[in-house]
């Protein structure tokens, strides 16, 4: 019986496996990563510095304890070098596999800017636990870091770093933190908060240069600014590993594209998570990666299911102003209005017939009323 087979261990692989497993017992299923395969919570890397935790304590279950608990074979430091969708295989560094279905569950890499100076290379990204342990030792006994990008991950490295008594400053060509996400008085909020707490934002500016400066770097901005750093962070963003898909001739746009099943354009081949673009949507968090691998585990049993996704907040780790946002499409009709709770920050997003159609929470008193907020929302197509 040819096998499923998973190509990456991360969350999306390792709950396909799962899922599958739950509907399957018999089929034999191959994991294929790069890395070492062992399972763990990739958010958690953005929080764990000042939770004092190392990249060994972040695995939460060892390759080879996954591969006991769900009866599959994972071949860890297996590095997949191409796909042959007609003979129905992978061809790998340690040797082709044949497959009887095929889930590319492969992750995105960290965009990287086109920096000047004679440390650019140096810049570090934080994106899969190798390179959690790298910045990790680039910080011991440093002080200052100096992190490009506000996004969401941006401002929970800010949040973590300075919980750990680092000295940290952020660089980002918008306004306000969360720019891309949430509206402007909820990423005030959280600015004025992580402010407080000791970030220094250098928002309306990007950086031009990184240059070794004795022990330290010089961080040149666009408008000639400089600022100190021992490490440098850039956290500017995702892009899908849409590479082997190309390769293979599967349809390929900012994700490998993907129907409501997540069937790709070649047979028996599919797409889940950071590199799947789903109807025309990249869905790179946690929550629709799960209902996702729900669906796809039924129709790789030969139950065609559509994934259907509900509404799925998010929520940003930053303690220092916790965030839940629902967020809405740009095109979507409507408009923002705000209320104070407490020392919080609520924000409702209504179309024009006053249904809700998302919403931001900034603090701990508005953030306590997501689940009202969600059952609130009326569905629309996301």
């Amino acid at each position: 019986m040819p096998p499923l087979v998973i190509a990456g261990a991360g969350l999306a692989g390792y709950t396909v496996a799962r899922e599958f497993r739950r509907l399957d017992a018999a089929t034999p299923v191959v994991v294929v990563a790069a890395d070492a395969a062992d399972f763990y919570a990739k958010p958690k890397l953005s929080n764990a510095l000042a939770d004092g935790k190392t990249p060994a304590e972040l695995v939460a279950t060892p390759a080879a304890a996954m591969a006991a608990q769900l009866n599959i074979s994972v071949r860890a430091g297996t590095r997949i070098t191409g796909i042959d969708v007609a003979a129905r295989r992978i061809e790998t560094s340690t040797g082709p596999i044949g497959y009887g279905q095929l889930v590319l569950a492969l992750g995105a890499d960290p965009i990287r800017l086109p920096l000047g100076g004679d440390a650019a290379a140096d810049v570090l990204s934080v994106n899969d636990l190798a390179d959690y342990a790298t910045f990790r030792g680039a910080l011991a006994g440093k002080s200052k870091v100096v992190i490009l990008g506000a996004g969401l991950i941006g401002c929970e490295f800010a949040n973590d770093l300075v919980g750990a008594g680092l000295d940290v400053a952020v660089v980002d060509p918008a306004a306000f933190p969360l720019g891309s996400l949430v509206p402007e008085p909820a990423g005030r909020a959280l600015a004025a908060a992580l402010g407080g707490a000791g970030v220094a934002w250098r928002f309306g500016r990007t950086v031009a240069t990184v240059d070794r400066d004795g022990r330290r770097y010089r961080v040149t901005l666009d408008d000639g600014a400089r600022l100190e750093a021992d490490v440098v962070l850039s956290a500017v963003g995702l892009r899908p590993r849409t590479a082997l898909a190309k390769g293979a001739g599967l349809a390929v746009n900012r994700g490998i594209v993907v129907d409501g099943e997540l069937r790709t354009t070649a047979p028996d081949v599919f797409a889940i998570g950071d590199c799947a673009e789903i109807e025309g949507e990249v869905r790179p968090y946690v929550m629709p990666i799960m209902h996702a691998a729900k669906s796809l585990a039924r129709t790789l049993t030969r139950q065609p299911t559509a994934v259907a996704f509900p509404p799925m907040p998010i929520v940003v780790k930053t303690p220092a102003c916790p965030i839940v946002v629902q967020p809405v499409r740009r095109d979507l009709p409507g408009a923002w209005h705000s209320e104070p709770v407490a020392e919080s920050l609520r924000m409702r997003f209504t179309a024009p017939d006053g249904a809700l159609r998302g919403f931001a929470l900034a603090g701990p008193d508005a953030v306590a009323e997501r689940a009202a907020l969600t059952r609130a929302l009326t569905a629309v197509d996301r």
